[in-house]
């Protein structure tokens, strides 16, 4: 069996799961597509490959990804491409184990949810995500979605009894399209980077504080506007970013959460002084519904 690894909790927990039936007869093919948070390649390596000894493949496909980014400032048309180039980058990956027949994913309800109408019912396509649908004809796998049926909260219970570490189940979603449904705009390398420092700077202060424990998800937005700034003597023109921190049970409804005044001076005062090209700091409080947790 071939399974897609990000190194998220979902497919984390339906790897191990996977992992504990076939032992040594799944292969995890990771996809580096470009849009990463900081050091999340390093950790996925170190984490599956190095102590839980699975067999796993790293593709960097980066570069192919923000080739096919250039220019593209849709939301839905992102997701798209994002979603046809992993398919295609994965199973390029995939046909080099001949003897695999069948593709296990990490989905849950949620997913299936948000990218079609349930049951065949009324219930409206919201947004897509990758790995709902759209395996290529030729491909010959059986699909094996151990969590379909699941939502966020019952897959950590069972991550827990499957022993996996805290810092695995606790982890944060992080959406399948990766940085680029942060960055509305163009997405250049440069914009992801600003993206990414911002981002570590979010989550190591939340987390150092120990508020993350109340938090459902809790991320930087780079904002495709600019603003003047005042740094040191001089004027500055330059990036914005948005806080996105939020409180649910499963990830179907959120409320946006209002964190000590204290802490997110910190987290501001960090962005703005060391991530250089970001002179703006504003914190998003809308809650889902009417928003979605992500930006686009």
């Amino acid at each position: 069996m071939v399974l897609g690894l990000s190194g998220g909790v979902d497919s984390s927990v339906a790897a191990m799961l996977i992992h504990r039936a076939i032992g040594a007869k799944l292969h995890c093919v990771f996809v580096d597509n470009g849009l990463l948070r900081l050091g999340e390649r390093e950790q996925v390596e170190k984490t599956f490959g190095e102590h839980f000894k699975m067999d796993l493949h790293v593709v960097d496909a980066s570069e192919r990804f923000l080739g096919k980014l250039a220019g593209v400032t849709d939301p839905e048309r992102k997701r798209k491409i994002i979603g046809a180039e992993f398919i295609a980058v994965f199973a390029e990956a995939a046909r080099g184990f001949k003897d695999a027949k069948f593709l296990g994913q990490g989905t849950l309800y949620p997913d299936v949810i948000e990218s079609t109408a349930a049951f065949g019912g009324p219930t409206a396509k919201i947004k897509s995500h990758h790995n709902v649908g759209g395996l290529p004809d030729d491909l010959h796998f059986e699909l094996v979605e151990p969590l379909r049926w699941c939502f966020k909260d019952e897959v950590r219970a069972i991550g827990r009894k499957l022993g996996l570490a805290d810092e695995i189940v606790d982890r944060q979603p992080f959406p399948g399209p990766g940085l680029a449904v942060r960055c509305p705009g163009a997405i250049t390398r440069e914009r992801l980077d600003l993206l990414r420092r911002a981002d570590a700077i979010v989550t190591h202060e939340i987390q150092a504080a120990g508020a993350h424990k109340a938090l459902w998800q809790y991320f930087a937005v780079l904002l495709p506007v600019q603003s003047v700034g005042v740094m040191g003597d001089g004027r500055t023109y330059e990036q914005v970013c948005s806080l996105r921190i939020v409180a649910s049970d499963d990830g179907m409804t959120a409320d946006w959460v209002q964190l000590p005044r204290e802490l997110l001076a910190k987290i501001s005062n960090r962005i703005v002084n060391e991530v250089r090209g970001i002179n703006r700091v504003l914190l998003d409080v809308t809650s889902k519904p009417p928003g979605t947790i992500e930006w686009e």
